[in-house]
Formats: C-alpha cells, structure tokens, sequence
C-alpha cells in the first residue's frame, strides 16, 4: 500500500512526527491514519487535520509513505520504524530516521540535525545536505548508529558519526568538526573535506578522500594502503584514549 501525505499549510511551530511510519500505517485505511496521534507544538492532534491523506491499496505485511510539501519542521518522521519506506520529497526537520531498525528512508532534500540518530539497521538516503550529528548518539546516550547504513550526497555538518558502534556512513561532499568522535566501531566515509577526524576514537574506520584542515596529533602512523584506488596514510588511534581504531587520509596539512 501507498500512503500520500500532503501538509495542508507550511508549520510555524514543529511538528512531532514519530508516528509517521510504515509499521503505524500498514493494513490501516484512511480514515484510521486520519485519526493517529500528533503532537503540534504543545497540542495533541489527529493527522489527518494536518495532512491531507491518500491512501492506495491496503496491506497488512508493509507500507511506502510519501510525504509531499514542506517538511522542513516536521520531526522525528520514520523513528524506530522495522520495515517499509518512506520517501519525503523536500527538507526534512530534525531526528528523522532515528533509532530504525530496518526499511528505507530518502529524503530527497535536505535533512536537519540527528538524522539516522543511533539507528540499528535500515537504510537512510539524503539527497541534499545533512546537519549536525549526523548518525550520532544523543546527548547522554552511551552509543551512537550501531548498525545500518546512511548515505548524504551533498554535504554534512560537525560530529558526523559521533559515538558510533556499527554500521556504515557514507558522505560524498565534506563534513565539519570532529567526525566519528568517540567511535567505537563501524565505518565512516567522507569523500570532501573535514577537520580533526577520530578524536578519542577506540575502534573502527574512517576514511577521509579529501583534505584534512587540520590532524589531531594523537595518531600513530602505519605507512599507506590503496582504497578505492586511491594511495591514503593510514594511522591508528586515538592513543590518548588507548584506541586502535583505523583512520585513512588523503592529504593533510603538513602537505
């Protein structure tokens, strides 16, 4: 079945979206997604007095979700969902695809804050930018994405990966501070520019194909490998945290 979610005007005050998602939709009709609880603001609300729904098909097993319009202060869409996809065909707000755990998430412009925040499987796309904390932990929470994969097209902000414990993110513009801080496992790939990858990294991979703006000293150098037919210093660390995680540049500042 395919749900069509339209806003019938463009949020002021965000919108808390976490039952925005296939698991909530499937074998529903659109009378019974109409009547699903949001939270406006401070308000509770029925979806369908925000959205005008369309409903095509009915399935009990999965759903795809489209969401049309401006979704840029529409948060936490797809949170915690295990199957489906959801395709939102604008921006989307903060902590969308948060902590799922399966299905498929794209989002054709950009994603605000927290996106893919400790998901445990699945796959997210975005298609444009993607802010701050990008695949990271929470504020308090001891790890980060442990599994599933995201993939950014264009760009992503500081702490992309933070406190990472699996899976794999992958970035094909530059990213800001402090990738994959605190990373415990899994593999992060930015094909641009970043500064000061690894910090009080313990385990993992990062590979950086552009520059690094600046290094962080705390890193052992192993020599040079060829990944994706490129020649890259390989290091270890961070060893002010005793880590061994892998960490893979291009070129650095020395150069």
């Amino acid at each position: 079945m395919q749900v069509t979610l339209t806003p019938k005007k463009a949020f002021k005050v965000p919108v808390e979206a976490e039952a925005i998602k296939p698991d909530n939709f499937a074998g529903k009709g659109k009378s019974e997604i109409e009547s699903i609880a949001l939270w406006h603001g401070n308000k509770e609300v029925k979806l369908g007095s925000l959205f005008d729904v369309k409903v095509e098909g009915v399935d009990k097993e999965g759903a795809k979700i489209v969401i049309e319009g401006d979704a840029s202060r529409i948060k936490r869409i797809g949170e915690g969902m295990t199957s489906g996809e959801i395709t939102i065909n604008g921006n989307v707000d903060m902590h969308c695809g948060a902590m799922m755990s399966g299905g498929k998430v794209i989002v054709k412009g950009d994603a605000d804050a927290w996106a893919g925040r400790e998901m445990r499987g699945g796959e997210l796309v975005v298609e444009g930018n993607a802010g701050n904390y990008l695949g990271a932990g929470y504020w308090g929470v001891e790890k980060g994405m442990r599994g599933g994969v995201i993939r950014v097209k264009g760009d992503a902000g500081d702490y992309v990966g933070g406190h990472m414990g699996g899976g794999e993110i992958i970035v094909k513009g530059s990213a800001g501070l402090l990738p994959g801080l605190n990373m415990s496992g899994g593999k992060i790939i930015i094909e641009g520019d970043v500064t000061l990858p690894g910090g009080e990294m313990k385990n993992g991979m990062i590979v950086i194909k552009g520059k690094v703006l600046e290094m962080l000293p705390s890193f052992r150098f192993e020599g040079t490998e060829i990944i994706d037919s490129l020649k890259l210093k390989k290091f270890t660390g961070d060893l002010t945290r005793g880590g061994s995680g892998t960490l893979y540049v291009n070129i650095i500042p020395e150069e």
